[in-house]
C-alpha cells in the first residue's frame, strides 16, 4: 500500500477500491480523474475492461434460445464473485491481476 494519496485526494487503495465498487463506471471515472498514481490507474482499467466484458457477455447470453437465462445466471455469479474478489485486494493495496484482463490492463498502462 502506498502511504501517497491520489490525485483525487483519496488515499490509493481507497480509490482502487472505488473503481470496482462502481463497476464499469469507477474504471472510467478514475482514468479521467487520476493523474499521478499508477495503482489505481490499474486498478480502474481492469475495473474497467473486466467489467466491460462481463456486460457484453451477460447481453450476448440472452440471444441463446433456453440455456441464455442459465448462462446468464452463472455470469451474474461470476461477476459478483469478481466483484468482491477486487474490492478485498484494492482496499489490501494489493495490484492483483485478474487473468488474463490483468495482463491487457498492465499493457495499457504502460501506453499512458
Amino acid at each position: 500500500m502506498s502511504p501517497i494519496k491520489s490525485s483525487t485526494g483519496l488515499p490509493d487503495h481507497i480509490a482502487a477500491a472505488l473503481c470496482y465498487f462502481f463497476p464499469f463506471i469507477g474504471g472510467i471515472i478514475f482514468l479521467a480523474l487520476e493523474k499521478r498514481s499508477r495503482f489505481v490507474l490499474f486498478h480502474a482499467l481492469q475495473s474497467l475492461i473486466a467489467f466491460g466484458v462481463l456486460m457484453i457477455i451477460h447481453v450476448l447470453c440472452g440471444f441463446i434460445p433456453l440455456l441464455g437465462p442459465f448462462f446468464a445466471a452463472l455470469i451474474s455469479l461470476c461477476s459478483f464473485a469478481v466483484w468482491l474478489l477486487m474490492i478485498y485486494h484494492a482496499l489490501g493495496g494489493r495490484w492483483y491481476r485478474l487473468p488474463w484482463v490483468g495482463d491487457i490492463a498492465e499493457s495499457q498502462l504502460r501506453q499512458l
